[in-house]
């Protein structure tokens, strides 16, 4: 399915007569789900208006390195015990029904390798949100309630060694040396992409990310 066929999918999943609708886009880490959701974005932005779709990442519910410390958990940063799904959930439940005022989510700041509070805005005009990260299909019950409030999910499959490349790479452009992004891609990241390919028969819709 190319992507004008993906932005008409997308399109559709808008209630008529109002309200708005949320698309999740799903993917192991490095599967490209940050610029798919982009590339729909700027599609639909061109044909419905610049305010009708709104983009908010899952990756700004990350827990802060300090709260991982105090858990125990910083050496598996990125895995789904990392994250607060209530939050999430809890938020894409303000989005679903908050057509009509501003609504601020936390964004990620990949340098700092930090959440950001506050820092990514959906206008009250916006019809469709878009939201991307790797845990949407897990049926355990704090991602559970953050599916219901999807209208779809979509699975987005990469080449895997394309992917691991990616990762790497990224790894090294924030700060990583050679090795230690390797290590920790084909062992913390390969973890979690494993779990989250174990839920893809969950989704609505299975795209194939293009050469």
């Amino acid at each position: 399915m190319n992507l004008d066929a993906l932005a008409r999918r997308a399109a559709a999943l808008v209630p008529d007569g109002g309200g708005r609708a949320i698309l999740g886009i799903c993917g192991e880490p490095g599967a490209g789900k940050t610029t798919l959701a982009e590339r729909l974005l700027d599609r639909l932005r061109s044909s419905h208006g610049e305010g009708w779709a709104a983009h908010v990442p899952m990756d700004g519910f990350h827990l802060a390195d300090v709260q991982l410390s105090r858990l125990g958990l910083l050496d598996r940063k990125g895995a789904p015990e990392t994250f607060d799904p209530d939050g999430y959930a809890a938020l894409l439940g303000r989005i679903a029904a908050g057509a009509g005022s501003v609504i601020y989510a936390p964004g990620f700041e990949r340098r700092l390798e930090q959440p950001l509070a506050a820092a990514i805005e959906v206008p009250p005009e916006a019809r469709l949100v878009i939201t991307e990260g790797n845990y949407l299909l897990l049926d355990d019950a704090p991602w559970a309630a953050a599916r219901a409030r999807l209208r779809e999910v979509w699975y987005l499959e990469a080449d895997p060694g394309v992917r691991v490349d990616r990762l790497i790479r990224r790894h090294i452009e924030f700060g990583k040396d050679p090795d230690q992004a390797r290590a920790w891609v084909l062992d913390s990241d390969e973890t979690n992409a494993r779990l989250v390919r174990a839920a893809r028969h969950r989704a609505d819709l299975v795209v194939r990310e293009e050469g």
